[in-house]
């Protein structure tokens, strides 16, 4: 059983407190570590040794040597490569071809796409005119914003703590991390990366534990932190929110979504078929951009649902080591019984069940793992509870529609508004449907194709603000005007 303890100022250490709680396989459910929860000692440490870095050796550095530190950073990760792989299968059990192909790859990218931004941005410059004649020069420079706090998932942990990490530090801010407690073992690892390339001490710090009342809350609070950048649930960032209001502190949110997918009578049939089962089914559902409402032009529809239904009875079940599996368990077992709870609501509101609902026959000790059918449903109102509330599981509920007004107007009755997938080969029904779709992401006969150069985030309660490319710069640093009288 692997000792996970937190990281701080280039150290690993255990909570004073001496508390400390245990990570559960999502395989079998065998405890395979044991974590030290930080308390507010280990939080105000960790922002006090940021703080120190700050003002210290990494505030002193110049960009391109900001830059050659967070490529070597990148380049340490890919000769890790299957320590960072089988760290994170430990956490999510996930298989391996996802780690590999996806998350692992992504979060070794994030760090070298933001310090290619950071060193090619330019900034703006105006010349004024003066009453005397004599004009005046203004021009802006950009500076971090400070220490910052970085709340991360656990549905793809290493991607998109490294999604924040990336942009924090290339603009030369630094961070505490507050991980996921169901998946800490990435965090933890990448400190060993950041000594292995000589990162200063302090510029990255890891402070394990839970929300309320631990390491979360602590750190939100601390106002030794200068904005905070959150992936999670709407609640969650609500309180957040809150706790950074406090200071007038900065936040970056994506929150929750309760995604759309559109797929029109002409689409490519077996392509649309194929992309809503990723986007419903991928990570097993726990995907923040993951479709989980199906809108179906009525033409098509018993088809498609008969299709989607084979696709999903024809996953592989497996542990992630296992190279022919494609389908992992849940995060954990109380995501479990929350999922099976949306299982058992959509009967009780008479759904349909075309295929899953329940929990799949695993042998030996996978028995005891967080594993859960893929689920397809039809026939419920759009005021069922699995219609409207985000369930983050493989599941989706399938409607047919009859026309591009009706289509749209059933896309945007929800209180979220972070993506949606259009499938059709009419690219002007395609452009004006993604124009009227209120989502902060939309993706045309595809789906989780990112260009990490465009902007990302959610509308309505799905989250606040833009990150990706120059649009991370907004929030990570303070852009200063300097004005010259000539």
């Amino acid at each position: 059983m692997r000792q996970i303890e937190n990281f701080i100022a280039g150290e690993y250490v255990a909570a004073a407190s001496g508390r400390r709680f245990e990570k559960r396989s999502p395989v079998d459910n065998r405890v395979i570590a044991s974590i030290s929860e930080a308390g507010r000692p280990e939080v105000d440490a960790a922002v006090q040794a940021a703080r120190a870095a700050l003002h210290g050796e990494w505030g002193g550095l110049t960009t391109e040597q900001r830059v050659e530190l967070l490529y070597g950073v990148a380049n340490e990760i890919t000769r890790r490569f299957e320590d960072f792989v089988e760290a994170e299968m430990a956490d999510t059990g996930q298989p391996s071809h996802v780690m590999r192909h996806v998350f692992i790859p992504r979060g070794a990218a994030n760090f070298k796409v933001f310090a290619d931004v950071v060193k090619n941005v330019p900034t703006e410059a105006f010349q004024m005119a003066t009453p005397d004649g004599a004009g005046a020069l203004n021009y802006a420079i950009r500076v971090p914003k400070g220490v910052i706090g970085v709340i991360c998932p656990w549905n793809a942990p290493f991607l998109l703590m490294t999604w924040k990490l990336g942009p924090a530090l290339a603009c030369g801010n630094t961070v505490v991390v507050k991980p996921s407690e169901e998946t800490p073992n990435t965090a933890v690892l990448l400190g060993e990366v950041m000594n292995a390339v000589g990162v200063p001490k302090g510029v990255y710090n890891v402070v394990n534990g839970f929300g309320p009342d631990s390491a979360g809350a602590f750190l939100t609070q601390h106002p030794g932190v200068d904005a905070i950048t959150f992936t999670g649930e709407t609640r969650t960032g609500a309180a957040i929110m809150k706790a950074a209001s406090e200071g007038m502190r900065d936040v970056s949110f994506e929150l929750g979504g309760k995604n759309a997918g559109i797929v029109f009578a002409d689409a490519d049939f077996d392509a649309a078929v194929d992309g809503i089962f990723r986007s419903a089914f991928l990570n097993t559902g726990q995907v923040c951009l993951g479709t989980e409402r199906v809108y179906v032009e009525w033409p098509i529809f018993e088809r498609f649902v008969q299709a989607l239904k084979l696709k999903a009875e024809a996953v592989k079940y497996g542990r992630p080591e296992d190279h022919a599996a494609n389908y992992g368990p849940l995060i954990s077992q109380e995501h479990k019984r929350k999922v099976l709870s949306y299982y058992a609501k959509a009967v009780e509101e008479g759904a349909t069940v075309v295929t899953g609902g329940g929990v799949p026959d695993m042998p030996g000790e996978l028995a005891e793992g967080a594993w859960v059918q893929p689920t397809i449903w039809t026939g419920l109102p759009e005021t069922a509870a699995v219609v409207r509330e985000e369930i983050f599981g493989p599941c989706c509920h399938i409607r047919p529609f009859d026309s591009e007004q009706e289509v749209v107007a059933l896309a945007n009755a929800t209180d979220y508004g972070l993506s949606t997938t259009i499938w059709t080969t009419n690219l002007a029904r395609a452009h004006r449907v993604a124009a009227r779709v209120e989502v902060g992401i939309t993706w045309i006969n595809s789906w989780f194709l990112r260009d990490l150069r465009t902007a990302f985030g959610g509308s309505k309660q799905s989250g606040i603000g833009r990150e990706g490319g120059v649009h991370s710069l907004e929030f990570y640093t303070e852009t200063r005007n300097i004005c010259v009288k000539l």
